[in-house]
């Protein structure tokens, strides 16, 4: 036969994760900090490409 929960019951609790350090924060932080970069300088290039494309055909 099995118990069913009563509001009288306490709730279950959750299981306890111990967080590790083994370096691989340091190098996430590290990936995200480059990609950004990346996508900052992808983004900088691209709107210079479109500026240029938009000038040259104003001239003609």
């Amino acid at each position: 036969m099995t118990t069913h929960a009563t509001p009288h019951d306490p709730a279950p609790q959750a299981p306890v994760v111990v967080p590790t350090t083994n370096g691989t924060e340091k190098r996430k932080q590290r990936g995200v900090v480059t990609r950004v970069l990346v996508y900052v300088v992808v983004a900088h290039l691209l709107a210079a490409y479109l500026y240029f494309l938009f000038d040259v055909a104003a001239k003609h």
